[in-house]
């Protein structure tokens, strides 16, 4: 997989294949969190059944001060493969993607997905100081590498916090936070619309959304009319189909997805989508089903 993330050929045709296939309004460039880990230097494989696997976690301070910075250079098959897909896609918008620093930084001390980031949290309350050097450096790399996927053309820009749902709303404020709006601010001076999304997040939606993001994507976990409440109001919203009812009769699925669209309207506008990535045993039809549906809808 990794391979095909900095092949730019096949990182742009298996970008737009969904687009061909399912008729989707944009189109998100195929690659991976671990992407400019990988980039940078670290030693990193995707282990099938497992996700990413780092050879050497990060577990010390001096394994941070080891750390070295991304060069720009690396990050030439990104820009050519954004820039092949965005010449085919025409008149439909290219989403750029990147981790965001936490879910780096977890995966960097776990050395690989964990379901609690014990470690990871462990490190940031015993040394403060390591933990936030090692953000400070996830932040850059993920923003260097989101920033060349809009040089190189992509319409929009969407930071992914997948084990942000480990954390307390005050521990993210105080020790994550500051480290995503980095991430973000390597955009300035580029006008595109940034989205965050974080998998667990229902109860920091508002902090998230206070570093400067756009738009707000939403997990299954609540309902976007829910969400719209938490954020205040006049936030537009990304989400929030529930990947597990993918497989579910058709009836089901279909009311769901209504239900979805129902509750969205209470944003300013709504980026239908789901609430986390799709199964790999999802019949690719019933994506097909959900766009006629949601277009249909209006």
């Amino acid at each position: 997989m990794l391979d095909a993330c900095l092949t730019p050929e096949l990182a742009s045709e298996i970008t737009l294949q969904p687009v061909r296939r399912h008729g989707v309004d944009a189109a998100i460039f195929f690659s991976d969190i671990v992407i400019p880990v990988k980039l940078a230097g670290v030693s990193v494989e995707i282990v099938p059944g497992r996700g990413p696997v780092l050879e050497n976690p990060i577990r010390t301070a001096a394994d941070i001060a080891a750390l070295r910075p991304l060069d720009p250079d690396a990050l030439q098959p990104i820009r050519d493969g954004i820039a092949a897909t965005v010449a085919q896609l025409g008149s439909t918008p290219l989403i750029g993607f990147a981790g965001a620093p936490f879910t780096l930084a977890s995966y960097l001390v776990e050395g690989g997905p964990s379901k609690d980031q014990q470690r990871a949290r462990t490190l940031m309350f015993s040394d403060p100081h390591a933990w936030a050097a090692l953000l400070n450096w996830c932040a850059d790399v993920t923003g260097q590498f989101l920033r060349a996927q809009i040089e190189a053309g992509a319409s929009a820009a969407q930071l992914f916090d997948s084990w942000v749902g480990s954390l307390s709303e005050i521990n993210y404020l105080r020790r994550v936070a500051p480290h995503s709006k980095r991430a973000l601010d390597h955009l300035r001076g580029l006008d595109v619309p940034k989205v965050h999304f974080g998998v667990g997040s229902g109860e920091m939606l508002h902090a998230m959304y206070s570093i400067g993001a756009d738009v707000m994507g939403v997990d299954w976990r609540i309902p976007l009319d829910e969400a719209e409440r938490r954020l205040g109001g006049g936030v537009p919203l990304q989400g929030n189909i529930d990947p597990a009812l993918l497989a579910a009769p058709w009836g089901v699925l279909e009311a769901h997805v209504r239900d979805v669209v129902d509750r969205g309207r209470a944003a300013p506008s709504h980026v239908v989508n789901l609430g986390h990535g799709v199964p790999p045993d999802t019949d690719p039809d019933v994506l097909t089903r959900i766009v006629e549906l949601v277009h249909g809808l209006g």
